[in-house]
């Protein structure tokens, strides 16, 4: 399902209860719930409870199971936060005893989990991914006739964005749950002007179950619908909750300017309204390079298309166009009148991709444009002008070297521009990006290659399309404040706002005058917003200290993230210090949880990084998968081939081994209508061919080609060959290339893995395997991971192409089997039942060495009644 627009840049938290092996905010801090019961566990109460004061929220999610069983079972519970969120504090009741976290430096917490590991007590690993999220999972074995609490504690600061503050809930539990509420209470001292909660699986009946009311400062949303308000239908066992659920608010305004003190902190918010929106000068700077091709040009096409429909007539833009070379619409910046945005429309019709990827060049004609526009007075004196770049792929034309390019940048914009920088898909290099950004007072955003892609990057417009101050920066009296946060701003936009917190020299003063960008004077005193609070019953009175904690914390990591040398060190210390002190799991920190002998000696770590793929550990199994496509996976461990299939919709994954003779081919991907083919060559161990032992077989070689782009490339542990008509090219594992043509994109990371993309077709990435060269068995071997598999026909086949298409099955009678740590079970598929037993498989694609645990249900016998036909089926003459 699809998100509004000025949805899309809030995220959900996501809490869950699995059984065995079975997962708000202007930026936000909510939940939504999934809930799986079997064998005498039960999960009867869930909840959310949420205290906002003065935007800065404190969030407790609470769950409870019961085992009413006559032996002791495993449950899981996974909760997925924001990634601007800090946890604060974790704790399991067992029994009635509490087990709490413990934050600590990244290094000790690391060393006290694997000494507990070391010691045999129970652990494991959770991926986490997704856009914003990140997943926070642990596991617990309860006794018969025994209780368990989590209790999860996280805290952060609501930011607003078109004239609200908006708390954003995905609920999804399904299954009736006893006891299920969300309650959020607010306090904002300044009133509250506004409170409205919706969902999109409200009915009629439930519409009453929403109880909503704000008076003044307080306001105040709970949900809590009975087990029979949650039902489908009278007699149904299905829930209805199962959809998004939106709080909105937003506050009084009577000056641009809100000061409150307590304890020697203070915190400014400031948020002028009614001003004149600035005209804009904006450059599009985007990459039309082969890798761009396909769905992904299409849909920047309709995103620019999109939002010309959305620029003023006062404003002015260009469009720069990088392929191997740079093209521009216009030689100058130019007025949207209705007349150029009709030619501005044609131009954005015909954008198509070619060649490689001078993303330099590109970007320093933008900056050069603009300095051009100024110098001659082109655009008015009173502009705010703007680059958005958009770009899927690494450069590899002109300046490729990134530490080059970023400093010819920041020479170039001299801090008079933001730098937008939109990093398309997973091949960017988005620490490049977000790093050249932030050098350049601008932020770098993710655009996720799904089918919102547009929308998100129309909503990414929508976020900076509104500019009503530039240079902002709040003035407050140097020998009286210390370790003030950010105070000065390049743009301010139409409906945010900007928090800026401090403490005093001084713990005892207790008043503060600040100016603000409107020459406008405001003071306050902590008597002054004691008495606003008087009203409060539930404020943890050192949120103002807190808050100012969060923000400087969040402002050095970002700094961190663009520094180096000695510069880099200070911030580390720094946010470490701070994040000790005021517990917050950063990435610097880590929060460990350990359970005494007596209750099977588990012990877990938590820990947040900073973008892309955060990992939270603790003794679990990972219990989805983030495409909304199936992201099929094949590689090998110590054994015959493993394949891997996410199934999404089950937030699960089925997996078979395929046990055959070296020197066989398997056909892996055949789709007759894009031309791509995949097949794999099995090599053997060191065993010699006489060993009556069963000999383990990999992957040694794989084939990957495009028939009609008549391209063929060859990989095997030593080597890769591309080659394009009767054309060879060969590199070596040992190389670090980036290589694009048309119809062929190809990344080499050094011995480690190689990223493969042919035509608009599917992506995949191959993982290196080295083992030690003396090993008296293992060979170096391959791993086969797809990405943008639905880019292939519906006619796609092979032992992996069968499964691109929907797939669905059902857990039945699930019942120890002979391994008592993998239970066995009963899967329906395809008319058939089959016997399946829970394992797990490693995922190497972010660790070659060690990979990552994925549970799975494991079918026998070759996938006997998985795959179509039998294993043999799939055997071909040769690699092509």
């Amino acid at each position: 399902m699809l998100l509004p627009p000025r949805l899309r840049r809030h995220i959900c938290c996501c809490l869950c209860f699995h059984i065995v092996s079975s997962n708000l905010t202007p930026d936000s801090f909510f939940s939504f719930f999934n809930l799986q019961v079997v064998n005498g566990i039960e999960i009867y109460s869930m909840k959310i409870d949420s205290k906002v004061t003065s935007r800065f929220a404190r969030n407790v999610i609470t769950s409870r199971a019961v085992n009413r069983g006559n032996m002791h079972k495993e449950v899981f519970f996974d909760v997925e936060l924001p990634k601007t969120a800090f946890i604060t504090n974790f704790s399991m009741t067992i029994d009635g005893v509490t087990y709490p976290g413990n934050i600590k430096e990244k290094e000790a917490a690391k060393q006290e989990y694997e000494k507990a590991v070391s010691k045999g007590q129970t652990a494991g690993l959770v991926k986490a991914s997704g856009r914003k999220t990140e997943k926070f999972t642990v596991s617990v074995n309860i006794a018969a006739a025994s209780k368990v609490t989590f209790e999860l504690t996280y805290e952060e600061l609501l930011k607003r964005q078109f004239g609200k503050y908006e708390m954003f809930i995905k609920v999804k539990p399904k299954q009736l749950v006893k006891d299920f509420e969300i309650d959020v209470s607010i306090f904002e001292p300044q009133g509250i002007t506004e409170l409205e909660a919706e969902g999109t699986f409200i009915t009629n009946d439930l519409q009453n179950v929403i109880k909503k009311t704000f008076s003044d400062k307080k306001g105040h949303i709970s949900f809590k619908p009975t087990l029979d308000q949650q039902r489908t239908c009278a007699n149904c066992s299905q829930s209805l909750l199962d959809g998004d659920f939106t709080v909105k608010y937003d506050v009084k305004r009577t000056t641009p300017d809100n000061l409150q003190i307590v304890n020697g902190y203070f915190v400014h918010f400031f948020a002028p309204t009614n001003l004149p929106q600035l005209p804009k000068n904006i450059i599009f700077v985007i990459d039309i390079s082969g890798s761009m091709s396909g769905r992904e040009i299409e849909q920047t096409r309709e995103a620019l298309l999109k939002i010309l429909d959305d620029i003023r007539d006062d404003d002015f833009l260009n469009f720069i166009l990088f392929g191997s070379d740079v093209h521009t619409w216009k030689e100058k910046l130019i007025r949207a009148t209705p007349e150029n945005l009709d030619e501005a429309r044609k131009f954005v019709r015909g954008i198509d991709t070619e060649g490689m990827t001078n993303l330099y060049g590109g970007i320093m004609k933008g900056i050069e444009m603009l300095n051009a526009a100024h110098e001659e007075n082109v655009v008015p004196k009173r502009s705010a002008s703007i680059i958005i770049m958009l770009t899927d792929g690494q450069p590899n034309v002109g300046i490729s070297d990134t530490q080059d390019i970023r400093a010819h940048v920041k020479k170039a914009t001299e801090g008079k521009y933001p730098l937008y920088n939109l990093g398309f898909g997973y091949g960017v290099d988005y620490g490049f990006l977000e790093k050249m950004a932030l050098e350049n007072k601008g932020l770098a955003r993710r655009i996720y290659p799904d089918s919102d892609s547009a929308l998100q990057l129309q909503g990414f417009y929508d976020e900076v399309s509104n500019p009503m101050l530039m240079d902002v920066e709040l003035h407050y009296p140097e020998n009286e404040i210390s370790g003030l946060t950010k105070n000065s701003f390049k743009h301010f936009y139409d409906g945010s706002e900007i928090v800026v917190a401090g403490r005093f020299v001084d713990i005892n003063q207790n008043r503060l005058t600040a100016n603000d960008a409107l020459s406008f004077t405001t003071q306050q005193d902590a008597e002054q917003t004691a008495k606003a609070f008087q009203e409060q019953e539930y404020i943890f009175g050192d949120y103002i200290e807190r808050l100012w904690a969060y923000l400087t914390i969040e402002q050095l990591l970002e700094k961190r993230t663009a520094a180096t040398g000695e510069e880099k060190e200070n911030l580390t210390a720094e946010v470490l210090d701070l994040s000790l002190k005021y517990k917050f799991v950063t990435p610097l920190t880590s929060m460990v949880v350990t359970k005494p002998e007596d209750y099977d000696n588990q012990a877990g770590i938590a820990d947040k990084m900073t973008e892309g793929i955060d990992i939270f550990s603790f003794p679990v199994s990972v219990c989805s998968f983030p495409s909304n496509h199936p992201s099929l996976l094949i590689h090998t461990v110590d054994g015959d081939p493993h394949f891997i299939i996410s199934v999404p919709q089950k937030e699960d994954a089925i997996c078979f081994n395929i046990n055959e003779k070296p020197g066989d081919v398997l056909s892996l991907i055949n789709d007759p209508v894009t031309g791509i083919t995949v097949n794999g060559e099995l090599i053997g161990d060191k065993r010699a061919n006489s060993d009556t032992k069963t000999q383990n077989t990999y992957f040694g070689k794989l084939g990957i080609a495009n028939k009609h782009l008549n391209l063929k490339v060859t990989v095997t542990s030593e080597k890769i060959t591309i080659q394009n008509g009767n054309e060879k090219t060969a590199f070596t594992w040992l190389d670090s290339v980036t290589l694009q043509q048309e119809g062929l994109t190809l990344i080499i990371n050094r011995e480690k893995n190689l990223v493969l993309s042919m035509g608009g077709g599917a992506s995949f990435v191959i993982v290196l395997h080295q083992v030690w060269k003396k090993h008296p068995l293992q060979q170096d071997f391959l791993g086969l991971y797809t990405l943008k598999s639905h880019k292939l026909s519906e006619q796609t086949h092979g032992l992996l192409g069968q499964f691109f298409h929907p797939i669905d099955f059902t857990i039945l009678e699930i019942h120890p089997g002979s391994d008592p740590k993998k239970p066995d079970a009963t899967m329906i598929i395809k008319n058939k039942e089959l016997t399946v037993t829970r394992g797990w498989q490693k995922d190497y694609r972010k660790d070659p060495k060690h990979g990552v645990d994925i549970p799975c249900w494991f079918v026998h016998n070759n996938g006997a009644g998985l795959i179509d036909g039998v294993h043999t089926d799939y055997i071909v003459s040769s690699l092509f």
